[in-house]
This record gives structure tokens, C-alpha cells and sequence, in this order.
């Protein structure tokens, strides 16, 4: 036994100032703790005063420090500690490890507990599992896109990227992200990243009561503890180390018309015309394997696509974007003209099999061959393949089977014994079994295609969905739950995948509106696209042999009700894009759980799954059973709220929830042609006139509507939607707030100075005051019956205060 205590100074992630320090604290380097019991070797490094990194390694030494999720940056930093005899201390942490056994225990500055080691770590060959204690009342989410409810408490996952539909139940499903958040225990929140790429279980108290298990299948113990002490805080936190999402481009928060498969051009082309007849905002067609020749990726039937760059200028001229699918399968085809295989063969690009060969499947296009992703060559070899459909101005792309799936395998994947080269990304060369780079491997997919067409066009953001991903994959792609169904509980289930997405790094998420497979009632589709419209991406997706699902599908009366949802989306739009450049920037997820930002509601004893809430603004009160006609309750967080659609007070009751507290509840009766949404009091909500495309300029002011209260403010943000506003200052950002109070009679509005040098659409600004109970105002037009005022300002980049009083 010996025990390692490094001296040196080292680069700090996040320095602290002096008076942030304890007066007792010394310049530490890696390590923060390092010791050796019976050959096992526990190494923890402060990473960051609120992140550490826990590795074990029973060998005594520990394996190549480099990983596909954490970023470099992170993953090497280190901050100055104090010592202890048995740990140290950081500015928000506490960190014991009992010598005689490993036990860590971690808490808060405060001496809180956040993760007690329930047992030391168990091992069975390579595998090896973590116990950790899993206090009473704390509530568990992540791990992406999981299905059931979305607190894990009491249930166990595995995660194994596998192409399987999705049930209410059915597990492991696409995605395998190893984070878990932790909310409601005595430090408030906390998180935990095992970053092991093998096949890796979680159980939260269900094989035994008080305890939260994880491991995995082989490779190494390398964990990261997050101190957020908030929700908002953690996510935010997982987003440093894991890397934040990219802005999308404009367009991609538009509505979307996808199915499996559009059989030609022309039925492409006479969609959009449809949509365009029907005044009903569109902004992308989606292009499924069919437009292939033999499903063949990167090729398009000469007969029912015979010229894909005049097909994108006809629908472009239209306002609308092409996205296509680029399965990661390349059909073995050779010397039949088809480039992909022709050339991968040629350059070595494709897995191998055990035995050295090529390594083939069944999937789409037959007999298939597979980039070798986790190589960097093969990665910038598939960005070029992209090459001709950027030419032809295709917007978009979608990475689909990338688990990878198989057809022709009872484990619908590649055998654990295929051979991968890995280089690059901070590995040193070397080969992996599929075992260790399967929950990766589609992972690799997409980042190849995102940095290939930021390469073949680096002047426009790139959009691409995938369906498979593994932690941090959130820097390269939007997602979206996979294969579901059409059915009232899977609208419920895409509610919470969704929020699960968001609070596992995945902000740019989607389902497939209405159902991928069954196909819905009239009613059902219209509820869909009533709750997608405040969803990040609202993407309508069907199979093959279903139903049409067009939003014209049902009549008019249908299409009337999904047609104003649609509008009500475009014209959110600007607080839509300010919300976007807010996760890009900090990782907080657009569409969020209602105790995001307000953490006591954990505990809400009415919310059942389906509410939710879109920035800080609205709370969206879905029926978790929407095929019901009763009375249902749903939970507002503390404050006034106020109907969206009518301005009325919500009428509100307190529920005692026992010892989880009292909680303030609105009965809703549903309706059909009625979403409930509530905006909280303290709201500055932006809006533009309604387009038909988020491409064209909106005519008018914007108008911002202000419901005066505690916290009123607002981000005003726009740029040209395309390029990263990064580069030469290319946005506009301006906070806008307000003080006074629903019913008074005064609001004051402070307009701050503006940022960055991109001009807006907007001239002007049209502000609506909501709850003027005057019937006059010093400046201004007085609505008495909507009790609002209503005044035209000169948008100004300077600024400015504005007081209206009555």
C-alpha cells in the first residue's frame, strides 16, 4: 500500500479566485488522490471545482486516457485542492476515501451527501459493477431516450444500441447514454457519466432497495460525479464535459413532412404544392430509402428521381428544404459503377471480419460492407461521398440503422469479434472488438457526415439526424426516438423520451409525429401535432403499408385545428430561435420537465408524464391519458399563470402531497381543438407574423407580448440561420425586462444595448401589455376587453427605458 500525493501546479479548467478557496488550501496536480490497495488502484482527479473523475483499475495501472464523449479540455483539466488525510475539497465538493477499503464517499461543500460508495466494486472476469447508495428521496432520470416513465427510480436498463420499435416497456432500445441525473436528495441534484463504450447496465433500486448498481461488460472503471445542487445546473455541466449542441440552421425548426417512402420526384413536388394550396407552413420534405436506386446510399433511381438538384430548386423556390437518408450500409456491388464500394474496397475503408476479410451483412440494399467509423480516414473518406448531393443543394441528412442493424443475425447487429482500427479522436492506433465499439459506432457515423459537409460546405450549419448515438453525440447531430407506433400511450411515451433526451445532452430531438407504424385516429394525430408544435423538431413520419398521414388526412375540420398549431409555432418562431441559441450556447434544453427550473416539483403529485415546459415561459398541460374525456389535473409551478390562448387567470387549487409538500394544481377539462398552455406571470414572449417558411422575411414589427411580474425578461436573438454566428459577429442579441405587476398601473420596459453586428428583419416593435386594468395609458392604444395595451416602438440597438403608465 502506498499512497501518491502529487505537489505541483497544474493548469486550472476553471481557476478560482483566492476568496473562493479555503485559506487552507495548496496548489495541487494530478492527481487529487491516487492510492493502491492489493494492486487496485483508485486514481480521482478534481477536474473542475464541481466535477470529479473516479478511474479503479485492478492492474495498477491505468488504460489509455482518451474517450468518444468527454472533451479533451475537460478531460485534463484539474483545479487547486485542499488536502485531507483521507480526500480533499474543492470549492463545491468533498471528497473521502476510507483507506482501509477505496469506499469513496462525496459532498457537497456544505457536507451534504451526493454518492456513497454501498459496496466495493464487484468484478466477474472483465465485467464489473458499481454500487452506490440511493437515498430516500431522490428521483432518477437520463440515460436518453429510455422508455417507461421518466423517473428511472426502481427500474434497470441496459444499454446496447438495438434497432427494436418502440414499446412502452421495451429495452435496450437505439441510444446508449450513460449519464443519470439525480434530483431531490439532500444535495439537490447531482450527476453521474460512466464513460464506458461496452455493453453497461444501470438498476436504480430495483434489484435491491436503497442502492443504484452500473457496470459493464469489460473496459475501464472511469467515472465523472457532477456537484450541481440544481437540475439546470447538471444538465449545463454534462453539456461542458460532454460538449454542447450545435446551432441548427433556421429551417430545421420548421414543420416537416417525412414518410417511408415517397415514391418520385413528382409526388415530392406535388406534396409541396398541396401544402402551399393549403396555406399550411411547410419548410422540409424528407426523402426515405426509396429514392435510392436498389437502396443503394449515395445514389438516386434514375427513373423516379432522375435529377435530384432540379428537384431541390423546384421545392427550394418554394420555400422548402430537401433532407435525405444516407444509411451507413454500403451495398456490395462491385464494378457495377457504384463509387462508395468501389473506392472503400480500394482504400481499406470497410470492418473487418475476424478472420481479416471484409466483414458483410443483409441489410437494405442486400449484401453489405460497413465504413470502419472509429478510423479518421474512414470518417473523412464518407464526408466526401456527400459531395454530389451538396452540389445539388440537398439541405439535409439522415443517418438511419446506424446501431449498426443487420437483417440476417439473431442479434440483428455485427458478432462481438468484428475487427475495428481505431485512430485519432486522442487514441492511439489500435484494434477493438465490435464489443467495445458498438454503442459508438453510429456515433462515428454521423460525426463523419456532420464534419464532411462542414468541409464540402463550411459556410452553412449542418443538419444531420441520426437514430443511434452514445454520449457527446449531441455535438454532432439531432436525434429522434426511433420506430414507435400510433397509440395514446406512445404520445405519452414520446413526451418523456423526448425530455429524457434533453436532460441526457440531446436538445435537438424529435418522435415521429402520429406514429411510425398503425397509423392514428383523426384525433390522436391532431393531439400529436397539437403537442409537437412546442417540441424542438416536428418531424411527421410514417411506414410503409400505413395509413396516409398528411395533416389534410382527416378533413378540414382536422386539418383546421393542426394548421392553426402549426401557425401558432411559426409564429413563436423568434422565441423558438432565442431559446435555440440559449442551448447552443449553455446546453439547457429547449423542451424541459417542469422541475428543470423549479426542482421542488420533483415531487408533483400530478404530473404524470405529460406536461412540460418550453423554456421558463410556458408550460404546456397535456392529458397523460388524451384518449379520456374526464377532468384532469396538471401541476403549475408556484406563481400566476395565465391561459395562452384566452389570457384568463388559471384557476388554481393546492394539493398536500404529505410530506413531499403541497403542490398548485389547475383542473383541465380536454378538448379537442385545445392544447392547454399557461404563461407564467413575469413573461416578455417575442412573435413574428406568420410565414409560410421560416426562409421568407416576416412583414410587420415584432411584437412582444408582456405579461408583467417577478422576473420579467427576455433574449432577443436572430442571424442569418445559416452560417455560425460565431464568425465576425454575425447575430443580433438583446435582453430586453420589465418591471410592475399583472393589474398595476405602471410597467416600465429596459430595452439593453444590442450585441453583435447582424441586423435583424425586424423595424419596429409592437408591445402588448396583458393585464391593463386601466382604461387609459399614457402612451399606447387600450384594449378594454382583452384588458391589454398596445404600443409601436423604433427597434434601436441603444439603451433605452420605456414607461407606460395608465
Amino acid at each position: 500500500m502506498r499512497s501518491i500525493i502529487a505537489t505541483s501546479l497544474i493548469a486550472l479548467a476553471a481557476p478560482l479566485t483566492a476568496a473562493a478557496l479555503p485559506t487552507a488550501a495548496i496548489a495541487q496536480a494530478a492527481p487529487a488522490y491516487e492510492r493502491s490497495i492489493g494492486g487496485t488502484l483508485t486514481r480521482i482527479d478534481a477536474i473542475a471545482p464541481d466535477i470529479v473523475r473516479i478511474r479503479v483499475s485492478r492492474t495498477g495501472a491505468l488504460p489509455e486516457d482518451a474517450s468518444w464523449a468527454v472533451l479533451p479540455a475537460m478531460r485534463t483539466a484539474r483545479v487547486a485542492v485542499t488536502q485531507a488525510a483521507d480526500g480533499f475539497s474543492t470549492a463545491a465538493m468533498r471528497v473521502r476515501v476510507d483507506p482501509a477499503t477505496s469506499a469513496i464517499s462525496i459532498a457537497d461543500a456544505a457536507g451534504k451527501p451526493i454518492l456513497i460508495d454501498a459496496a466495493p466494486p464487484s468484478y466477474d472476469g472483465q465485467r464489473f459493477t458499481l454500487n452506490k447508495r440511493l437515498g430516500d428521496g431522490e428521483h432518477i432520470f437520463g440515460l436518453g431516450d429510455k422508455t417507461g416513465p421518466l423517473d428511472r427510480r426502481g427500474r434497470s436498463f441496459t444499454l446496447w444500441n438495438t434497432d427494436a420499435g418502440i414499446t412502452e416497456t421495451r429495452d435496450p432500445t437505439y441510444k446508449s447514454i450513460p449519464f443519470y441525473l439525480s434530483v431531490g436528495g439532500e444535495s439537490g441534484a447531482y450527476g453521474v457519466l460512466l464513460d464506458n463504450t461496452w455493453r453497461s447496465w444501470f438498476d436504480f433500486g430495483h434489484r435491491a432497495a436503497g442502492v443504484t448498481s452500473f457496470g459493464a461488460d469489460g473496459g475501464p472503471i472511469d467515472y465523472y460525479v457532477i456537484a450541481g445542487g440544481t437540475p439546470a445546473r447538471v444538465v449545463e455541466r454534462y453539456a461542458d464535459l460532454t460538449g454542447h449542441p450545435p446551432l441548427m440552421p433556421k429551417w430545421a425548426f420548421g414543420y416537416q413532412q417525412s414518410r417511408f417512402s415517397y415514391m418520385s420526384a413528382d409526388e415530392v413536388r406535388s406534396l409541396v404544392d398541396r401544402f402551399r394550396a393549403d396555406r399550411f407552413p411547410l419548410d422540409v420534405m424528407w426523402l426515405d430509402i426509396d429514392y435510392q436506386y436498389f437502396a443503394r446510399p449515395f445514389t438516386t433511381d434514375p427513373k423516379t428521381f432522375p435529377d435530384m438538384g432540379r428537384l431541390v430548386r423546384d421545392v427550394g423556390g418554394k420555400g422548402v428544404k430537401i433532407v435525405a437518408i444516407t444509411d451507413l450500409h454500403i451495398a456490395k456491388a462491385p464494378n457495377r459503377g457504384y463509387a462508395p464500394y468501389d473506392e472503400g474496397l480500394h482504400q481499406d475503408r470497410f470492418v473487418h471480419a475476424a478472420d481479416g476479410s471484409v466483414f458483410e451483412g443483409w441489410v437494405w440494399p442486400g449484401t453489405s460492407v460497413f465504413p470502419d467509423f472509429t478510423q479518421e480516414a474512414s470518417r473523412r473518406w464518407w464526408g466526401t461521398l456527400y459531395k454530389d448531393f451538396v452540389r445539388d443543394g440537398v439541405a439535409g441528412f439522415w443517418n438511419d440503422m446506424n446501431e449498426p442493424a443487420l437483417f440476417n443475425v439473431p442479434s440483428s447487429t455485427m458478432p462481438l469479434d468484428t475487427v475495428h482500427r481505431i485512430d485519432g479522436s486522442g487514441f492511439a492506433p489500435r484494434t477493438a472488438t465490435h464489443a467495445e465499439v458498438h454503442n459508438v459506432f453510429g456515433m462515428q457515423n454521423f460525426r463523419g457526415t456532420y464534419e464532411g459537409l462542414e468541409r464540402l460546405r463550411p459556410t452553412e450549419r449542418p443538419f444531420v439526424m441520426t437514430r443511434a448515438t452514445y454520449a457527446g453525440g449531441q455535438r454532432w447531430a439531432a436525434t429522434w426516438t426511433g420506430d414507435n407506433y400510433s397509440s395514446w400511450s406512445q404520445l405519452r411515451l414520446a413526451i418523456s423520451m423526448t425530455l429524457s433526451l434533453g436532460l441526457s445532452g440531446f436538445a435537438w430531438t424529435a418522435n415521429d409525429v402520429g406514429g411510425f407504424g398503425g397509423g392514428p385516429s383523426a384525433d390522436l394525430l391532431t393531439r400529436w401535432f397539437q403537442v409537437a408544435t412546442f417540441m424542438p423538431i416536428f418531424r411527421d413520419h410514417a411506414t410503409k403499408g400505413s395509413p396516409p398521414q398528411e395533416p389534410w388526412v382527416h378533413g378540414t375540420e382536422q386539418a383546421a385545428i393542426r394548421r392553426a398549431y402549426v401557425e401558432e409555432r411559426y409564429r413563436l418562431f423568434p422565441y423558438f430561435y432565442a431559446l435555440a441559441e440559449e442551448t447552443h450556447r449553455t446546453g439547457a434544453p429547449m423542451m424541459r420537465p417542469l422541475f428543470y427550473d423549479h426542482p421542488e416539483m420533483v415531487n408533483a403529485p400530478c404530473d404524470t408524464g405529460a406536461s412540460f415546459a418550453l423554456g421558463r415561459a410556458l408550460v404546456i398541460a397535456g392529458n397523460a391519458f388524451g384518449e379520456s374525456p374526464a377532468p384532469y389535473d396538471a401541476c403549475l409551478p408556484k406563481g400566476r399563470w395565465f391561459d395562452y390562448w384566452t389570457d384568463a387567470e388559471a384557476t388554481t387549487t393546492v394539493r398536500d402531497n404529505g410530506p413531499f409538500g403541497k403542490q398548485d394544481v389547475v383542473r383541465l377539462t380536454p378538448r379537442a381543438d385545445t392544447l392547454p398552455v399557461f404563461v407564467r406571470e413575469g413573461t416578455i414572449l417575442p412573435k413574428q407574423p406568420l410565414v409560410q417558411s421560416l426562409s421568407d422575411t416576416p412583414v410587420g414589427p415584432l411584437d412582444l407580448h408582456v405579461w408583467p411580474g417577478p422576473d420579467c425578461a427576455t433574449t432577443l436573438y436572430d442571424d442569418d440561420g445559416k452560417a455560425d454566428p460565431a464568425t465576425r459577429r454575425a447575430y443580433r442579441r438583446q435582453h430586453v425586462s420589465c418591471t410592475g405587476a399583472m393589474g398595476g398601473n405602471r410597467v416600465t420596459l429596459a430595452f439593453a444595448a444590442a450585441q453583435g453586428a447582424y441586423r435583424p428583419w425586424w423595424r419596429e416593435m409592437r408591445v402588448t401589455i396583458h393585464g391593463w386594468p386601466a382604461t387609459s395609458a399614457s402612451r399606447g392604444t387600450v384594449d378594454t376587453a382583452r384588458h391589454t395595451v398596445t404600443l409601436t416602438l423604433p427597434a434601436s440597438t441603444r439603451p433605452s427605458r420605456i414607461v407606460i403608465t395608465s
